[in-house]
């Protein structure tokens, strides 16, 4: 009997693992496809630190911060506008530029290194411009300002977005989404 016993744990487990890694294989795609589909979607702006690289090609290698006109002076191409394009598109221009006369397939890629500041301002704890990360939210914002003060008042919290040209303050939540050039502000409670 101990041995059906043994093989029928050993049976379920080997069931139970499958399904297991089934359900992993699943999941752990789908969050990185959300992961990726956001920062895929993130246009490059006035801050933004960047490197390109070249496979094959270590002299063109270059990090920099994008000047405040969103351009970037990249070898043999010069002074590149990329403000508003997404790292895919600036990893496209680059290589297009790169095959006329330079290169014959060039695999470009871009990384963020560092993303431009977003500002919070009002009862935190050390209000001032901080590096955006994906997923920001406003509570994850003004905890890297130190927190919220004694004073501040959580239901009367506006952002500016960076795109509005008339610089509407919008009421948020703390679980609403950051971007980076937002401007936060969390106003004083007066009881």
């Amino acid at each position: 009997m101990n041995h059906y016993r043994k093989h029928w744990v050993a049976m379920v487990s080997g069931v139970f693992l499958s399904a297991l890694m089934l359900l992993a294989s699943i999941l752990i795609p789908a969050q990185r496809s959300f992961a990726e589909e956001g920062l895929s979607e993130y246009t490059l702006g006035s801050g933004d630190y960047v490197r390109v690289q070249v496979y094959g090609e270590s002299d063109l290698t270059l990090e920099a911060r994008l000047s405040d006109a969103g351009t970037v002076s990249y070898p043999f191409l010069g002074e590149i506008k990329v403000l508003g394009m997404t790292v895919s598109q600036l990893q496209e221009l680059i290589a297009e530029g790169l095959k006329d006369g330079y290169l014959v397939d060039p695999k470009v890629s871009v990384t963020i290194l560092e993303y431009r500041k977003f500002f919070i301002n009002g009862e935190v704890k050390n209000p001032g411009g901080f590096s955006y990360q994906p997923g920001l939210n406003v509570r994850k914002a003004a905890s890297l300002a130190g927190g919220f003060t004694n004073r501040a008042n959580k239901n009367k919290i506006f952002i500016i977005t960076e795109n509005d040209p008339n610089q509407t303050q919008r009421p948020a939540d703390q679980s609403t989404r950051v971007h980076p050039g937002d401007i936060i502000i969390v106003e004083e409670s007066f009881f």
